[in-house]
């Protein structure tokens, strides 16, 4: 059984990661075949980075690579380290909806009906803050299990987002930095 559940995880994720490439390659495209290279347009880049991020990181568990290649294929044109600052910030501040979901909802969110909440707990008990960053850096399990149990541990709101994008903002940077060199990659259909 066990051996099962870990061929269908590393299928969802080659699907996620094979998702992921097509979309930031198929955004990479659009932006050339419209000629969407000009600096004024790099201020709506910023915006689209910032908002996809806010909303994917707001809304509970959804799949990472709809933002995440939306970044990779901006990358390219817009530069990796702006876009990464940007998507970092609008994540972090998207990630207040779990941490207000755990925080007021301490009453009416069952832990039992968590998946990884104890565990979760447990870990952040034993390692303390660094839990929150670490869950934040890793590209594979939802945040949004820490942000509920950070809201349920009434770990102050600062130091949630402090952690929370100190996590995010180097892996968007590598998201955006893997988009920016798989580009030079790829061949050029226009």
């Amino acid at each position: 059984m066990k051996k099962y559940q870990w061929y269908r995880i590393t299928l969802y994720l080659l699907a996620l990661t094979i998702i992921s490439i097509g979309l930031a390659y198929s955004l990479q495209l659009l932006v050339k075949f419209l000629d969407l290279t000009g600096s004024g347009v790099a201020t709506t880049a910023y915006a689209i980075v910032f908002v996809a991020s806010l909303i994917f990181n707001a809304s509970i568990i959804v799949p990472l690579p709809v933002h995440a290649s939306i970044m990779m294929g901006m990358a390219s044109q817009w530069g990796p380290l702006p876009l990464a600052l940007v998507a970092s910030i609008g994540g972090t501040i998207g990630e207040i909806t779990g941490y207000y979901a755990g925080y007021f909802g301490k009453k009416v969110i069952n832990a039992d009906n968590i998946p990884g909440y104890y565990r979760f707990a447990i870990w952040m008990k034993k390692h303390g803050l660094w839990a929150i960053w670490a869950i934040s850096f890793q590209p594979i399990l939802p945040f949004d299990i820490a942000g509920i149990t950070a809201g349920i541990s009434r770990l102050p709101l600062w130091k949630f987002l402090i952690l929370c994008w100190a996590g995010k903002f180097p892996k968007y940077l590598i998201f955006c930095s893997f988009g920016a060199a798989l580009s030079k990659f790829l061949p050029a259909w226009f």
